[in-house]
């Protein structure tokens, strides 16, 4: 291996993922100490404050259950359509003389794991849908209610 591939595997495979964990957490914090200063200085000024109604009004609305299904639903097809547009264009440029072996090999390391990622996306929306059918419902019942 040569000096340059050795420096980007380490470079992706170790200081990126210590990164993105390092900056994550650093957001997460940055959020807590400022929604403590917010607590405190509402306390300083008004000692009468409804500390639970504070944080429940700071904190960002959840996503529903039928949210989250939706989520799933749309990545689902998204990473789908890529992996099978992939081997479309594969085919496409196949059977105009564009494509050899190596350029299948290569992009079916793409193609490959859109097309499980989507599908396991899929399957969980069709899964949870039938599961958490009476969730739903008293999700949306709750909701015309308030």
């Amino acid at each position: 291996m040569r000096l340059e591939e050795v420096i980007l595997f380490f470079g992706i495979c170790v200081v990126l993922p210590v990164v993105v964990v390092a900056l994550t957490t650093r957001a997460k914090t940055n959020a807590t100490n400022k929604r403590a200063e917010i607590a405190l200085a509402a306390i300083e000024k008004n000692t009468d404050v409804d500390l639970e109604e504070l944080f429940r009004k700071m904190n960002l609305p959840r996503r529903s259950v039928k949210e989250k299904l939706l989520y799933r639903l749309l990545f689902g097809c998204i990473f789908t359509l890529l992996g099978a547009g992939i081997y479309v264009a594969m085919y496409v440029a196949d059977m105009n003389g564009w494509c050899n072996q190596n350029m299948f090999i290569s992009l079916s390391f793409v193609a490959v794991p859109a097309l499980g990622i989507g599908l396991s996306f899929l399957i969980n929306y069709w899964a949870g849908k039938s599961m958490l059918k009476k969730e739903i419902e008293i999700e949306a019942k709750n909701q015309h209610d308030a």
